[in-house]
């Protein structure tokens, strides 16, 4: 079993005044970011036939994007929401710079002309808002519908012969792990002050 990730999940105020939005998104986006590669390391020595970078970029995508969502939910109720908004703007921000250092460290610098690699994971993050916005969360868990839908956007570009057994992978074992992960961080971030309370069931617009 690979070693849990380890995540700064305090700082100190800096002369009085608490970190920016921008600051705890990058800390955040680098956590989600390394725990989603992890995952498709994970899918790979499954045997799962995870063999072109497009389609683990594409899992990378989905899992990062579900994540984005999932701090969303945390933090309703912790921030205001002028600060949620730029926390979670930031953090989609981030995320689309890091999916495009990868892929141009992997295309050694080439560019696609026709699809721009940072506003195409920003248009797919803002799509899956807005479908996981429908969804229920519960305290600290997801429901089955919400990580249901995550497994089928990962199951379409699976190879046949692993489509009926990914599901199982990304819902019982690697979303759990990830999801604990980044609510550890939310948590030293942002402390819960009512513990009795939940995450909202509705998200609003974020993005």
């Amino acid at each position: 079993m690979a070693a849990p990730t380890r995540v700064k999940t305090v700082w100190f105020k800096k002369d009085g005044v608490q970190r920016g939005a921008e600051e705890v998104a990058t800390a955040i986006a680098t956590t989600i970011w390394r725990m989603a590669d992890r995952a498709v390391d994970d899918l790979s020595r499954a045997d799962y036939d995870i063999v072109t970078p497009q389609r683990g970029f594409k899992i990378i995508a989905e899992i990062t994007a579900f994540a984005v969502h999932y701090v969303d939910r945390l933090v309703f109720g912790r921030v205001s929401d002028e600060e949620r908004a730029r926390l979670i703007t930031a953090l989609g921000k981030r995320l689309a710079e890091i999916m495009e250092d990868n892929i141009l460290d992997f295309t050694g610098g080439q560019r696609d002309p026709e699809y721009d690699y940072k506003q195409g994971y920003i248009d797919m993050l803002n799509d899956r808002m807005a479908e996981y916005a429908h969804y229920t969360f519960e305290r600290d868990k997801a429901s089955f519908q919400a990580l249901r839908f995550l497994s089928l956007m990962i199951r379409e570009v699976m190879e046949k012969t692993d489509q009926p057994w990914i599901q199982d992978q990304i819902m019982d074992i690697e979303m759990p792990q990830i999801m604990g992960t980044v609510k550890k961080q939310v948590d030293g971030f942002y402390p819960l002050r009512d513990q009795g309370s939940g995450i909202r069931n509705q998200a609003g617009d974020s993005n």
